[in-house]
């Protein structure tokens, strides 16, 4: 039997909020799925937090609301924390996605999770 997980795209106001909903979700309130890009790919292919079941669906309701939150400005804001944190070497190409963002270019936040998504477990996902 498929299992079916709720993201509610309202909930999803920007990135820390989103690893919130999407851990909640999948493990039940405080839940854990990840907190960075890294570890979402990780529970999605068998590591600490993968659900139980292999047949699973991620179904992201609203989406087109959380596709706004996690839009150009919080991707822009997120790169800004990040550059401060950055290795010298990695500052250039993160300030030219910061550039990118706060031009309104590029891909968002919102763009990077639907496609870790859809790569890690293709067909999973359900925009609603």
């Amino acid at each position: 039997m498929t299992v079916t997980y709720v993201i509610e795209g309202s909930r999803v106001t920007g990135l820390e909020q989103f690893w919130k909903v999407i851990g909640e979700a999948v493990n039940g309130p405080g839940g854990y799925f990840g907190r960075n890009f890294d570890a979402l790919t990780d529970c999605l292919g068998g590591g600490m937090g993968t659900p139980d079941d292999d047949d699973f669906v991620i179904e992201w309701r609203d989406h087109a609301l959380s596709a706004r939150a996690l839009g150009h400005e919080e991707t822009a804001r997120q790169l800004r924390r990040s550059l401060e944190r950055a290795h010298p070497t990695n500052r250039p190409p993160m300030q030219e996605r910061l550039d990118e963002a706060l031009a309104g270019r590029g891909p968002t936040l919102f763009d990077l999770i639907v496609e870790t998504l859809d790569g890690a477990t293709p067909g999973t996902l359900r925009l609603s």
